[in-house]
């Protein structure tokens, strides 16, 4: 009987190495399964793993900063125990803004969508209006959750603007909406999407947890050679309705790119994980960040 693991993850294109793993037989030949669920936000994703109703978080690495820091949007019981156990992507966000949006001052008075107002991808908007002369006072910031959640605020005119990452960004830009502005602009990496859990239930399932790591490196590794780009694009179709072939080898060329899509083998961005700690050190409510250790743990990759 293979072992059952909870996974739960934002919705996105860089899912696409679990849905590789479980199709491919990637999966199968460890003896694991999966139950696959998406989050309609950070908070919820964390109470899940806090309470441990799930096993696995693909998160971003800010939110394992912020939860082990005390600066999480809600403060859970065991948040100290949380590590990203694997890198995922280098990842860029995407300022998406509505078409009336066309530049940064065209941004005051307006409200903007956030997944939460303390979490990392808030931040990198901070370090872009601030860059751009539009103060956080010129706009309203608005907790709204999960990619999908933000963009249908910004496409229903709710919001002005969101951050997204693909798919969103070339749906959004398919609809005639705006890209504003993107995060390579403003840093030179960022580690963006990571495997998390806590030590507590690594301690005590290592060898599930090295099989479904091992599992999803060949999901990757899959999803990476070029010799399967078409049955990945159609793979990643057949598992993310919202994506119209018209804008899925926008989405793939996004989701391939060294700049900001996934990364090979899994491997932790050093440079990604000091602008991390850089902007959480200055737009968070402690001191200083700079312990690369207090968050990862590579022992079972």
């Amino acid at each position: 009987m293979p072992v059952s693991l909870r996974i739960l993850a934002f919705p996105g294109a860089p899912n696409l190495p679990i849905f590789a793993a479980r199709e491919q037989g990637f999966l199968a030949e460890r003896d694991l399964s999966i139950e696959f669920e998406t989050t309609p936000s950070s908070v919820y994703q964390f109470e899940q793993l806090s309470a441990g109703s799930v096993d696995i978080a693909m998160t971003a690495f800010d939110n394992i900063v912020a939860y082990r820091e005390g600066q999480g949007a809600v403060t859970l019981a065991g948040a100290n125990d949380f590590r990203a156990i694997m890198g995922a992507t280098q990842i860029e966000l995407s300022f998406i803004t509505s078409p009336e949006v066309k530049e940064y001052t065209d941004l005051k008075g307006k409200t903007l969508a956030l997944d939460a107002l303390t979490t990392g991808f808030a931040f990198v908007l901070y370090e872009m209006l601030e860059r751009n002369g539009v103060a956080r006072s010129d706009v309203e910031l608005v907790a709204v959750g999960s990619t999908p959640d933000r963009w249908n605020s910004v496409k229903d005119g709710t919001h002005a603007g969101t951050l997204g990452i693909e798919p969103f960004t070339s749906i959004a830009r398919a609809a005639g909406f705006n890209i504003l502005d993107t995060s390579s602009n403003v840093v030179d990496a960022y580690q963006g999407g990571i495997i998390a859990t806590s030590m507590a239930w690594a301690n005590e399932n290592e060898s599930t947890l090295t099989a479904w790591l091992g599992a999803y490196r060949a999901g990757l590794a899959w999803t990476l050679d070029p010799a399967n780009y078409d049955a990945a694009r159609e793979l990643l179709l057949a598992n993310m309705p919202a994506i119209k072939p018209g804008v899925a080898d926008a989405v793939m060329a996004s989701l391939l790119s060294s700049a900001s899509g996934l990364t090979p083998d899994g491997a932790f961005l050093t440079e990604g994980i000091d602008t991390v700690l850089r902007l959480r050190s200055r737009y968070g409510t402690g001191g200083a960040l700079s312990d690369h250790a207090r968050y990862v743990e590579t022992r079972f990759a």
